[in-house]
């Protein structure tokens, strides 16, 4: 009951309608922000909310070590417990840790043979078969479309779903679509993606791409001092 309850307050519901996940297999998604906005701490939320469901997270990092990626998840659940009043934590944190596998890269290290090698690795041995994967850092350059189109056809043929966190610059303009330069020429790849837009104090989560928000009617913010997703019943996100 504890969980059904953590899964249906979740405010990351209201952003897609694709699946009750937000994402299907081979489906990509992107969460867009400038450096230290809060994109590792979103993405966790979208990563609690998928082991809630019993589901298998494949948590990949190219900046930090494995320690750090796992100080992430105990803070962020450690405010969603706070937020919604769980008692039994610590039970319901290593009920969670079975479905939960952090792998770590240096970025000049990382391609995606060597991780459908180490991915082989996992399912064949029977240690973690991933649902949901989560790349964290990835440089998105003018040659990341080759890799894009890579990990694409390793979703689809393993049923995975794959988030990534793209790190924009204030100085860049949108393209004439909107979107952030980053995804400027591989927006074709992505079925959703989201920015986080400071905006005085405030950070607000924005559907680019996908199932439109209705920003008319609710909003959904990332707390700085909690980094969790919160809703706000009425206001503007326009400059």
């Amino acid at each position: 009951m504890l969980k059904t309850d953590l899964i249906l307050r979740n405010p990351l519901r209201l952003i897609s309608s694709q699946s009750e996940d937000g994402l299907s297999d081979g489906v990509f998604g992107a969460v867009l922000a400038r450096a230290g906005v809060g994109k590792t701490a979103f993405l966790v939320q979208v990563s609690l909310n998928f082991l809630l469901r019993g589901k298998n997270v494949l948590h990949i990092s190219l900046n930090d070590p494995i320690q750090k990626v796992n100080l992430w998840y105990q803070e962020v659940f450690g405010h969603l417990a706070r937020q919604y009043n769980v008692k039994q934590v610590q039970e319901l944190w290593e009920s969670l840790l079975p479905h939960r596998f952090i792998m770590t890269f240096k970025v000049e290290g990382f391609s995606v043979p060597r991780l459908e090698e180490r991915v082989t690795d996992l399912t064949e041995q029977k240690i973690f078969i991933p649902q949901m994967v989560i790349i964290d850092g990835l440089p998105f350059n003018a040659s990341v479309r080759e890799s894009l189109l890579l990990l694409k056809s390793l979703a689809y043929k393993r049923s995975l779903s794959v988030w990534f966190t793209v790190r924009t610059h204030r100085h860049e303009a949108p393209g004439p679509d909107g979107l952030p330069a980053q995804l400027e020429n591989i927006a074709d790849l992505f079925e959703l993606a989201i920015q986080l837009k400071p905006k005085g104090e405030e950070i607000y989560v924005i559907a680019l791409k996908g199932e439109k928000l209705p920003v008319a009617d609710h909003a959904l913010l990332l707390d700085p001092a909690t980094m969790l997703i919160k809703k706000q019943d009425t206001v503007s996100v326009t400059d």
